[in-house]
């Protein structure tokens, strides 16, 4: 186990040679390399846009508009067609259809008058009536019109289970006997490799080869597509093979190693026309225009056409492919990087390590940000990508602030320099001064023998002129009081026995009952609590620091005797004293610590000018202490142990005290959030940026995770089942990326601050991860309007743990919904979409937290009956002893 000794030495030697402030020209220097590593590795990702040409026309492409309402039925309007195929026929000689009749009839006769020759598609499915209609109006079509030059029977019909080959093969052989012009059936590639009977009654083979829906990477796409077809050559040498469909999507979901994009769009439809061309096959494109209405293959469904929706070229087919918003996209990622990088200015004393990791932090979020603007030109905006974005990006706006302030307090603790503001108290001040003080020690229903061991460590200090008020409240039992008000009597005159009862407001209620009994002359008032035994140097290395009469408040950390009590026990200690290792520390160099009411000296004149102890809230400590700093009084803090308490007695008090903080938390947000406005108080520009980010990393943060928890939760069958839209990586990446930060800040920092071994620093970040709900519903029900006030005591030190399994109901639901719904998207997942993947190990990652909290229920319980069961098998004698 590493000492304090060893940590602070460690945190010396890591800030050494780098607690220098960089000058501006410094700055300037980093964030300009930063910005020249960003633009180059857009320069390094640019994609290869090396492709073959394609001089001729293509043979063909697919066609098709899903068809309107109308009161007639479901048509796809003339003018509709006429518009399509112009644009067609300047880059197609022929377009093949996918079904003859809502409107699709239309299409032999407009194309023969823009030159181009029809493939003409019959549809069938399991409406008999519309496949005869579709039959009819086909073979119809075909006599008129010179320009079909083959009829297809039918599309993917096998392969979507609504005929078998045989009836297929039937159904083309009925049609054949009737067509003027070569008769197909369209199909899997598979099909046909199954079913030589199909091959025998069509004309011709056409058959799909598709590579993205084969799960092909776009390096071996090409290569693999044209060994396919050679593969149904080999098979039927005797029949003529067409490439009914091949394309490639410009956007959307992988399947398996497929991954879409505008480029490999690009470069693979050349590449694959230019071979083609060469090696005499006939084939036809799909498609080519895109639809983002065909959600049925998933979001990669609208992005198969050459054009796009609004019939603007996707891509070149002759030269060098060209991005021309590559390089514009680039440059706003840059700039954004840039524009946040200034924000490094504000941090007081900032070195160039924090300025280069915080700097390419900045560049990273520029590189999202300008993602998402190239994610929206090249999308459509679908409902399942509005509904995804709508409720993410709100999220996110929120969540990056958040991590942005856990990065540069990780950054300060590791790169920064060395704090300069903590209390010296060695030579704080001479050590002439010896101000009065009065503590002041509240109490509710303690056991005796806590607080008279408390007073008698008060009755130790090594300090010339104090008094001491004990204030018992609300108790009316004399076991708990008469003890007190012997010793107190035993101690002499300095030592004042208040007892009250009924008395309401809370723990400020009692303090201002004792600030009454105060002596006049006290300058200094201490406040500890009733469980807290203090070292004898406290006063004597502190109250020196008030020799600064602008010096309102010195605070010194909490700390715990009985950590060794339980593993539990140990990481609540260790979690505690990670706030106050490095946030209260960080806090103190910019005078924005948080007062806590124990272990605090104030001056009598700030507190007064404060207005007192405040029953307003119930964290009438932190409340007092933002007062006196909103008065324009100056705070100290002091790392160094003066005191140490009692843990909560069990997991439940621990929550229970997070809880009354956390709502507390809220309360003063609410009371003092007016003071945060311009020119209202004389808070600067730093304190007021680390309270409201301490409160919004806080509560803030919980209550976001708890919020993304439950509407994840709710979007799970969507993305198990392809409902809607699965998030895009832009969406889920953020989140993974924040709980690494939070993660590298929480290791990070206690290694570098924080006295204890990594066992136990493991056992920290549980339960601080574990009262996340916990944080996130007291905050929430304290922001309601018609919240009231309820002070819940703690209880401290050895007790019967009592039943908590209830309690953590809320997280045992909510963990184990989240992993079913992890386990339910990974296994439905059969193709491997990154999407999805990603999906599930973010509700893997959100369920840590609520087993956390069920993890150490279940450990505390386990060990109570350990207990118990040892109890129970020891000698009369022992347990007397041990008694």
């Amino acid at each position: 186990m590493n000492t304090p000794d060893q940590i602070a030495g460690r945190r010396s030697g890591a800030a050494k040679g780098r607690h220098r402030v960089m000058s501006l020209g410094t700055f300037a220097a980093i964030v300009s390399f930063i910005a020249c590593i960003h633009l180059a590795f857009w320069a390094l990702k640019k994609p290869d846009t090396a492709a073959d040409s394609v001089e001729d026309k293509l043979p063909s492409v697919s066609y098709n508009r899903f068809a309107q309402k109308t009161p007639a039925g479901p048509i796809v309007p003339e003018a509709q067609i006429r518009t399509d195929l112009a644009a067609i026929a300047a880059y197609a000689e022929s377009v093949r259809t996918y079904a003859s009749t809502q409107g699709l009839e239309r299409v032999p006769e407009i194309a023969r008058e823009l030159g181009l020759t029809v493939t003409l598609g019959i549809w069938l499915d399991k409406d008999e009536a519309r496949n005869e209609r579709e039959i009819a109006t086909a073979l119809d079509l075909a006599r008129r019109y010179r320009n079909v030059t083959r009829l297809v029977v039918g599309n993917e019909t096998f392969l979507r289970h609504e005929h078998s080959a045989a009836e297929l093969a039937k159904i083309v052989r009925r049609v054949k006997r009737d067509s003027p012009v070569p008769v197909a059936t369209a199909d899997h590639w598979k099909t046909f490799i199954d079913h030589p009977e199909l091959v025998d009654a069509v004309d011709e083979v056409f058959a799909h080869i598709l590579p993205y829906w084969e799960g092909m990477p776009k390096q071996t796409a090409l290569d693999g597509s044209l060994a396919l077809y050679e593969l149904l050559r080999a098979k039927y040498p005797s029949k003529k093979i067409v490439i009914g469909e091949f394309g490639w999507p410009s956007a959307g979901h992988n399947f398996e190693r497929a991954v879409p994009d505008p480029v490999s769009q690009a470069v693979l439809l050349r590449n694959f026309v230019a071979r083609a061309n060469v090696l005499g096959i006939d084939y036809n494109i799909v498609e080519a225009i895109d639809q983002p209405e065909k959600l049925f293959e998933g979001n990669v469904g609208p992005y198969w056409g050459i054009f796009d929706a609004s019939l603007q070229p996707k891509f070149a087919w002759t030269g060098q492919l060209v991005d021309a918003d590559y390089w514009k996209a680039a440059l706003l990622a840059v700039s954004i990087g840039l524009l946040l990088s200034i924000s490094i200015l504000a941090l007081r004393g900032a070195t160039a390590g924090q300025a280069t990791l915080l700097a390419a932090a900045d560049h990273l979020v520029g590189h999202w940000c300008a993602s998402v603007l190239v994610y929206w030109q090249g999308h459509y905006f679908l409902h399942g990508e509005v509904i995804t974005f709508a409720i993410a990006l709100p999220l996110l706006g929120l969540l990056a602030p958040i991590a942005r302030s856990r990065l540069n307090e990780m950054a300060t603790v590791a790169l920064g320099h060395e704090p300069a503001r903590l209390l010296n108290v060695s030579s704080s001040a001479p050590a002439v001064l010896t101000p009065k003080v009065s503590i002041h020690i509240p109490a509710y229903r303690e056991p005796p023998e806590m607080l008279l061991r408390t007073i008698d460590s008060v009755a130790q200090l090594d300090y010339p002129d104090f008094e001491c008020v004990v204030v018992i409240n609300n108790t009316p039992d004399p076991a708990f009081w008469r003890p007190i008000e012997a010793r107190c009597r035993d101690l002499g005159p300095r030592f004042k026995f208040v007892r009250v009862e009924n008395l309401r407001g809370f723990k400020a209620a009692a303090l201002r009952l004792a600030m009454a009994e105060t002596s006049a002359d006290a300058q200094i008032i201490g406040i500890i609590d009733a469980d807290y035994v203090v070292d004898p140097k406290w006063l004597k290395d502190l109250i020196p620091g008030f020799a600064d009469s602008k010096v309102g408040l010195i605070q010194a950390p909490q700390d715990h005797r009985d950590g060794d009590r339980s593993a539990i026990h140990a990481a609540m200690n260790a979690e505690y004293a990670g706030f106050f290792d490095i946030g209260m520390v960080e806090r103190n160099e910019v005078n924005a610590i948080i007062v806590h009411g124990t272990m605090c000296l104030i001056r009598r004149t700030a507190l007064e000018a404060a207005g007192g102890w405040s029953s307003d809230t119930i964290c009438e400590d932190s409340d007092l202490g933002l007062t006196i700093l909103e008065r324009g009084w100056r705070a100290h803090y002091t790392n160094q142990r003066y005191g140490w308490g009692l843990l909560p007695q069990d997991y439940m008090a621990f929550r229970t005290q997070r809880s009354r903080w956390a709502g507390g938390a809220v309360q003063i947000v609410k009371k003092h959030w007016r003071q945060f406005l311009p020119g209202t108080s004389l808070l600067d520009r730093d304190q007021k940026r680390e309270f409201a980010f301490g409160w919004l990393s806080w509560f803030g943060a919980e209550i976001i995770a708890v919020a993304a928890a439950l509407l994840n939760l709710v979007w799970v069958p969507f993305v198990a089942f392809k409902i809607v839209a699965i998030p895009d990586p832009l969406l889920t990446l953020p989140i993974i990326s924040a709980f690494i930060v939070s993660l590298a800040h929480f290791v990070c920092a206690y290694r570098l601050r924080v006295a204890v071994p990594y066992r136990q620093m493991f056992g920290a970040m549980v339960v601080f991860m574990s009262v996340q709900w916990t944080v996130a519903s007291a905050a929430f029900k304290a922001a309601l309007p018609a919240h009231g006030n309820y002070f819940h005591r703690t209880p401290k030190g050895k007790g019967v743990v009592v039943g908590t399994r209830i309690l953590t109901m809320p997280e045992t639901v909510l963990g184990a919904l989240l992993v079913a719904g992890a386990i339910t998207i990974f296994a439905t997942n059969f193709y491997r979409v990154l999407e999805a993947d990603l999906f599930a190990t973010i509700l893997l990652i959100q369920s840590l937290p609520f087993l956390s909290a069920v993890a150490l229920v279940w450990l505390e319980r386990l060990g109570e009956g350990r207990s118990q069961k040892l109890a129970a098998v020891r000698p009369a004698g022992q347990n007397k002893m041990i008694s």
